[in-house]
């Protein structure tokens, strides 16, 4: 079965939370920004990061507060969108394109949504 491409958005009708290209632009916005709580909305109170290229899981509201200080705020990190899918209807697959003060890396978030919309849970990793 061939997986499709979002190209639009559409709305959790429960609360109105954003999910797909919605959901991932919200993301990659607040990121860029360095809006540390503006990402945090965006996230369930008890997700995870699980992130293979640090070598750690980040659990929690502020598991996600410290993973997002370090890595996007302390490095500078720039994210730009080079793909994304979504597998199912909580599922979605982004290839992001990082730039920041370590140089320049590609790599995936496979994010997993909770019914409300909001974020339970990214496997990330660099290519």
């Amino acid at each position: 079965m061939k997986k499709r491409m979002i190209y639009g958005a559409r709305l959790t009708p429960a609360t109105g939370a954003p999910t797909g290209r919605k959901l991932v632009d919200a993301f990659i916005q607040a990121t860029n920004a360095f809006d540390v709580d503006g990402a945090l909305a965006l996230f369930t109170s008890d997700a995870v990061i699980d992130d293979v290229s640090v070598g750690d899981a980040f659990v929690g509201t502020e598991g996600i507060r410290l993973y997002l200080t370090q890595f996007f705020v302390g490095y500078k990190t720039v994210s730009q969108l080079l793909s994304i899918e979504q597998t199912d209807d909580r599922h979605i697959v982004v290839r992001l394109d990082f730039t920041g003060d370590f140089g320049h890396e590609t790599g995936r978030l496979k994010i997993a949504v909770d019914g409300d919309g909001l974020i339970k849970r990214i496997d990330a990793d660099l290519d």
